[in-house]
């Protein structure tokens, strides 16, 4: 079975970008596979200076452990100044090429103006610079406050496809990149 975590790089209460993470889960999680998702705002994380080890923070470690054994990842980040947000790039810094390196990838961001690629490539950069694999398929949700209903539901049927294609994209390429029947 694939094995996917899910982490959004949002702090914010009533996220956008843990909605279109959720979004995607459920989506992955219809094609069968086992989704985790590690929310950082319920993680103690500190700040990464570079150390190899951070006893003082246990969930340093359970971010490592989770990431390491599972098959594939799908990030979503606000893009806060044209780029991801310090969130999940800190998240990202404070693992390594053991945790990342092979992980097939689903890239997901979340803006509040006009939707573009800016974080989505900056993501794209730094998987590919931990040898992660990045699927092709991506989504950008501009404007997001008029993406979702009250219920948290999608709007727009062409994105709600965009879904369907990543999750199943997603899905697909971790079972070939990784070998799993």
């Amino acid at each position: 079975m694939v094995k996917i975590v899910g982490i959004g790089g949002s702090l914010r209460t009533n996220s956008y970008t843990q909605l279109a993470l959720q979004v995607a889960v459920q989506r992955v999680e219809a094609l069968g596979a086992e989704v985790e998702i590690l929310d950082l705002r319920q993680l103690q994380l500190p700040f990464c200076d570079g150390a190899k080890e951070y006893p003082e923070y246990p969930d340093v470690q359970r971010l490592r452990d989770t990431v390491r054994n599972a098959d594939g990842l799908i990030l979503a980040t606000p893009e806060y100044h044209g780029g991801v947000s310090g969130v999940i790039k800190n998240a990202l810094d404070l693992m390594s090429f053991d945790e990342l390196s092979g992980k097939v990838t689903g890239l997901i961001s979340v803006l509040g103006g006009q939707s573009n690629s800016n974080a989505l490539n900056d993501l794209r950069l730094i998987m590919r610079w931990v040898h992660g694999w990045v699927i092709p398929e991506q989504i950008a949700i501009g404007q997001a406050w008029g993406a979702f209903s009250p219920e948290s539901k999608l709007l727009d049927e062409k994105l709600s496809q965009r879904f369907d294609q990543f999750a199943q994209s997603l899905v697909d390429n971790t079972r070939k990149l990784r070998g799993i029947n």
